[in-house]
């Protein structure tokens, strides 16, 4: 975990303490509210990309057909999640930022295929959902003066073992366990929202006037983002009303 002294602020005197605070208060704002913009228009590109996707009459032939398109649509936003999080020290800021909106839109393509199993009241009413429970749950991860890092451990095995509850289940095709999956899965990726926003403000201290401050930016939407979208996605097989 980061720490969240900021050495410029440890100047003695009561007089230099205010600008430096200042400062720092004025320049964590500005690095927030960047995250948060390209997290908010990352998942705004992929609803649209799915949306439009799912519109096109050949789209149920390549998300549910026999093809290898399927598989790939499947798995390439994992392939960009991997790029970013192991390259992203050998990436420029420009590249990060182009595999950020790329990975939101094969996103968006892997994502159409709610759009033929759930109604588009009850995913509006699940995005909406979501996006409360995102908001109040990552302002808390901002304000809170609690160290959250005892639970980052605890939060990634937490994911871990939903991965493999959803292979197991694939085979046993258990509705209980489907459903404990999709409990689980909201609860673990609310903590994983407040436990990544404090992580993300933390970091700011570690990278501000450095190069890598933009691909930090990058890479914190890029967190928020896949907290949000898990988030919806286990709340939909929760609330979700599928089509007849």
């Amino acid at each position: 975990m980061a720490n969240w002294n900021d050495p410029n602020m440890a100047a003695s005197g009561f007089g230099t303490a205010r600008p430096a605070e200042g400062a720092v208060d004025a320049g964590l704002r500005s690095y927030m509210l960047s995250v948060y913009n390209y997290m908010a228009s990352g998942v705004l590109l992929t609803g649209i990309v799915a949306l439009l996707f799912s519109n096109w009459s050949g789209a149920p032939a390549l998300l549910f057909g026999p093809g290898i398109l399927k598989w790939v649509i499947m798995l390439a936003p994992l392939a960009f999640v991997m790029v970013l999080s192991f390259g992203i020290n050998r990436l420029s800021t420009a590249a990060a930022q182009g595999l950020f909106w790329a990975f939101a839109v094969v996103m968006g393509l892997s994502m159409a295929s709610i759009f033929f199993v759930y109604t588009g009241a009850s995913i509006a009413q699940t995005f909406f959902a979501t996006a409360a429970a995102f908001l109040g749950l990552s302002l808390y991860g901002y304000t809170t003066r609690k160290d959250l890092s005892g639970f980052g451990t605890f939060l990634i095995m937490g994911v871990v073992g939903i991965l493999v509850a959803m292979v197991i289940n694939m085979f046993m095709q258990s509705s209980a366990l489907s459903l404990a999956i999709s409990v689980i899965g909201v609860l673990v990726f609310a903590g994983l929202t407040a436990y990544d926003t404090q992580k993300i403000k933390s970091m700011y201290f570690h990278v501000r006037g450095t190069d890598f401050v933009g691909k930090s930016v990058v890479m914190g939407a890029l967190n928020l983002y896949l907290d949000f979208i898990n988030m919806f996605m286990f709340l939909l097989r929760l609330m979700g009303s599928t089509r007849n």
